[in-house]
């Protein structure tokens, strides 16, 4: 099992040889211009919201793919209207687990806005817990500190993936606190460095990780982290 990160939130996770894509923002990213997203075949693609810089490759990758996309109900809705096939789409919401071949996946709350790349409404933005062979993921996706998090620290999470570039989510010493709030020591920082309001010092960030006693994973674009 392993996860490989393309920049700001795409990640790709490798469960039980299912590929499940997180947030497609790739060829708008500069810092994933070596990139070649056509070799990218998804089974599933999950999205936390519908911001341009989450869904921009979407519709390409999944035309590519024949992935389902999962997605809450509002943002599911645009999903079709990109042209995605209704039996290739499927929409939930808060408190609602799927089933899927790999695990299951359970959507949890996340504080941020949530709109279409056009300004339409989109729902509500949501983070994602994977339960994969016994393991515990927590993608948060874009969000503020929130003590909600704090109903997710019994799951005795293995992973979490935490925005830190501040300004428009959670910056490191808000998810400093997010780490201690779900209960999880492993954490891999998104959200950061793609664009000027989000840069960080990411040794500083590092060293604040550890001075928590937590790990901080900033893996390089196109480089992968075994969970």
């Amino acid at each position: 099992m392993e996860v490989t990160y393309y920049g700001q939130s795409c990640v790709v996770f490798d469960f039980n040889d299912a590929k499940v894509l997180l947030d497609p923002f790739i060829r708008y990213n500069s810092l994933a211009k070596d990139i070649d997203i056509n070799l990218l075949k998804p089974d599933y693609i999950f999205l936390t919201h519908c911001h341009q810089d989450h869904v921009a490759d979407m519709k390409y990758i999944q035309s590519n793919s024949g992935a389902t996309v999962a997605a809450i109900v509002e943002t599911a809705a645009w999903v079709r209207k990109q042209g995605v096939p209704d039996d290739k789409v499927i929409e939930f919401n808060f408190g609602g687990t799927l089933s899927l071949p790999f695990g299951k996946a359970k959507m949890v709350y996340a504080l941020h806005t949530n709109s279409t790349p056009d300004g339409e409404y989109a729902g509500v933005a949501v983070g994602y817990v994977f339960f994969v062979d016994g393991k515990k993921i927590y993608f948060a996706g874009d969000t503020a500190l929130t003590l909600e998090m704090k109903l997710l620290e019994d799951l005795q999470l293995d992973w979490a993936f935490l925005p830190i570039g501040g300004h428009y989510t959670m910056d490191v010493d808000d998810a400093i606190k997010a780490a201690k709030l779900v209960n999880c020591k492993n954490i891999i920082g998104i959200h950061y460095n793609t664009f000027p309001p989000i840069h960080i010092d990411t040794e500083e960030a590092k060293r604040k990780f550890e001075a928590n006693g937590l790990q901080l994973y900033l893996p390089q674009v196109g480089e992968s982290v075994a969970l």
